[in-house]
């Protein structure tokens, strides 16, 4: 034992550390998105593959083996939005001036409850006129990429503010506002539109958007129709019509805060 001991160097621990380091970093940005279910997946038959070469199962192992051995080029080709996403924020800075990428590491704040009753007032005032909008409220995951294709607010919600940013002719109202722990933090900002192809023809683009960014991150979208003025609440790539008088009630009960 004392010779496994001397035979750790300082280096051995600082290269274990920055693995760590990068696998937590990794983990943050994929938190709350479905890239972090098949990465658990991958992890899992890593495991697995090498239990059962302890084992000696031959057959399993030779199995597992072959797709271990081709795991390295599947990763890239299935989280190419998130590497680029991941090397994108190692280099990007915020606009004080602080890299993106330490920012991930810093103690995670406590959620603050949406304010529910202001967002239901503004819905239902858009609504009335027909006024669209397309309102993505973040759990989990932040979606910082998401957040950095549009302008940043940073601002505490209100009824006014929602109505002027997606006034028609208001420079911001193409595109979609961004909430994290009850903050407007951006607005205009450019959402991937679903693939499915079985959708009813009166969706357009804004339900298309929301279906798409609600499949693969942990979040609630709240979408107001231009054309009937109708608001729905997407989630998990699905829609549920929204009553106005009961719109507060639903999203109380759907908006999950971690304390």
């Amino acid at each position: 034992m004392v010779d496994l001991f001397i035979q750790v160097r300082i280096i051995d621990i600082i290269d274990i550390a920055l693995v760590a380091l990068l696998l937590y970093g990794l983990y943050r940005l994929l938190k709350g998105t479905a890239a972090i279910s098949i990465f658990v997946g991958i992890v899992a038959i890593f495991l697995i593959w090498q239990l059962v070469n302890a084992l000696q199962m031959e057959l399993l192992t030779t199995i597992l083996g072959a797709f271990v051995s081709v795991g390295f080029i599947a990763l890239i080709i299935i989280f190419q939005p998130e590497i680029r996403r991941f090397l994108f924020t190692i280099g990007a800075k915020t606009q004080s001036g602080e890299n993106k990428f330490f920012r991930i590491f810093k103690r995670k704040r406590q959620r603050v409850s949406l304010d529910t009753e202001t967002l239901c007032q503004a819905c239902k005032a858009m609504s009335d006129i027909k006024q669209g909008a397309l309102i993505v409220i973040t759990r989990q995951n932040t979606m910082p990429d998401i957040v950095m294709t549009g302008v940043e607010i940073d601002a505490e919600i209100s009824k006014p503010l929602i109505e002027n940013i997606f006034f028609k002719n208001s420079p911001l109202h193409d595109g979609a506002m961004i909430i994290t722990d009850n903050r407007i933090v951006a607005a205009r900002c450019i959402l991937p539109v679903t693939n499915k192809t079985d959708l009813p023809g009166h969706y357009g683009l804004r339900h298309r958007a929301a279906i798409g960014v609600s499949e693969n991150n942990d979040c609630l979208v709240l979408v107001v129709s231009e054309e009937t003025g109708n608001i729905s609440l997407v989630q998990e790539g699905n829609i549920t019509t929204l009553q106005p008088l009961t719109m507060k009630e639903i999203l109380n009960k759907e908006v999950r805060v971690e304390k």
